[in-house]
C-alpha cells in the first residue's frame, strides 16, 4: 500500500548518509545473489535508488514481498522484523483552471511515493517451492585454501551473513558463501583483505590503526584499509589468482590516497605493514622493522 504523508526524500537521503557513516561501500562487494533485488511473487526488479537501498541489506537472497503478498503465500512477518521502504513515482493530475476545455488533457507532476516491502529471510511460512535456488560454479581454489588451512593462530571464520568484515572484539572474520561471488577469484581476493585485517589484532601484529576500531574516514581507518587492500594483491599474487577487475582495486587504492596524498610517509607505512601482515598469514619468519605509526612519525 503506497504512502505519502512522510517526507520521502529526506527519509531516503537519510538512509544513504547513514549507510556511507556507518563504512558501507557498495562498489567494493564483489558478491552477489540473485542479481538485482526483485519482487518474489511480481518477478519484477527493483529500479533506481531502490536497487541501493535494498542491496545494502544484506540478505543471502535480494528477494522481497509487501506484507499482503507473504500473507497470500500463506506466510508471515517474523516478530520484529522492520520493513524497508521501496520508493516510487506516481502521476498525478494538476489542478486546471475551471475554464479548460473539459476535452483537453490535464497535465500531470510526478509525486515520490513509498510501500514497505520484507524480505524473505524475514518471514516465515512461505512454500519452499516458491523460493528460486540459485547457485554458482565457483570451486575452491587449493593455493589459496592453504593459505587460509595452514595460517597461524588463525581468526573464528563463519559464514553467517551475506557480508564480508572482520570483527576486533571477537575475533570473528564473516565472509558470504563461496556460491554468492561472481567468481571464486574475487572470494579470495575479498577474503584475503579480511585477513589481513584479522593480523592487526593484539594477539597477532597489534597493528595501532585496527586495534584503536578508529572512526570511518579518519587517518587511521584510512591506512588499515589501505594496509588490507595492498596485503590482499599480494596475496593474490602470491597465488598466482588473477581476477577480471584488478583495475577496480587500483582504484579503490587511489581513492584512499586522495585521502592521504598530503602525507608523503603514507604508501611506504602501509606497504610495509601489508607485508608484515602477510608474512605473518604465510608464516614466514622474518625479523622485520614495525613501521612507526603516523602519530609517532610526526615526533621523530
Amino acid at each position: 500500500m503506497e504512502k505519502a504523508n512522510l517526507d520521502v526524500y529526506q527519509i531516503v537521503t537519510d538512509k544513504i548518509i547513514a549507510l556511507l557513516e556507518g563504512g558501507t561501500i557498495p562498489w567494493r562487494k564483489p558478491w552477489t545473489d540473485a542479481g538485482l533485488p526483485r519482487n518474489l511473487v511480481s518477478k519484477k526488479a527493483y529500479r533506481g535508488v531502490n536497487v541501493f537501498l535494498l542491496a545494502s541489506l544484506g540478505y543471502k537472497q535480494n528477494l522481497f514481498v509487501t506484507f499482503d503478498q507473504v500473507k497470500a503465500l500463506g506466510g508471515s512477518v517474523k516478530k520484529g522484523e522492520k520493513s524497508q521502504m521501496v520508493v516510487f513515482w506516481k502521476w498525478i493530475d494538476v489542478k486546471t483552471p475551471d475554464t479548460t476545455p473539459p476535452d483537453e488533457k490535464k497535465p500531470q507532476k510526478p509525486i515520490l511515493r513509498y510501500y514497505n516491502v520484507f524480505n524473505i529471510a524475514q518471514c516465515e511460512g512461505i512454500p519452499q517451492d516458491q523460493i528460486p535456488v540459485l547457485t554458482r560454479p565457483n570451486e575452491p581454489i587449493e593455493a589459496c585454501e592453504s593459505i587460509v588451512r595452514d595460517m597461524p593462530n588463525k581468526p573464528t571464520f563463519q559464514h553467517h551473513e551475506n557480508e564480508a568484515y572482520y570483527e576486533p572484539s571477537t575475533d570473528i572474520l564473516n565472509m558470504p558463501d563461496i556460491e554468492y561471488f561472481v567468481e571464486s577469484e574475487a572470494y579470495y581476493a575479498t577474503l584475503f583483505h579480511e585477513l589481513v585485517h584479522c593480523t592487526g589484532h593484539q594477539k597477532r601484529l597489534d597493528r595501532i590503526d585496527l586495534v584503536e576500531n578508529t572512526r570511518f574516514g579518519s587517518y587511521e581507518y584510512s591506512t588499515e584499509e589501505l594496509v588490507a587492500e595492498i596485503g590482499s594483491c599480494y596475496l593474490q599474487s602470491f597465488t598466482g589468482i588473477v581476477r577480471n577487475d584488478m583495475a577496480n582495486s587500483a582504484a579503490y587504492i587511489q581513492g584512499w590516497l586522495a585521502k592521504l596524498k598530503n602525507d608523503k610517509r603514507c604508501i611506504i607505512n602501509a606497504s610495509g605493514q601489508a607485508q608484515r601482515a602477510t608474512d605473518y598469514i604465510l608464516n614466514i619468519q622474518k625479523e622485520t622493522p614495525k613501521p612507526i605509526p603516523q602519530r609517532e612519525a610526526e615526533t621523530v
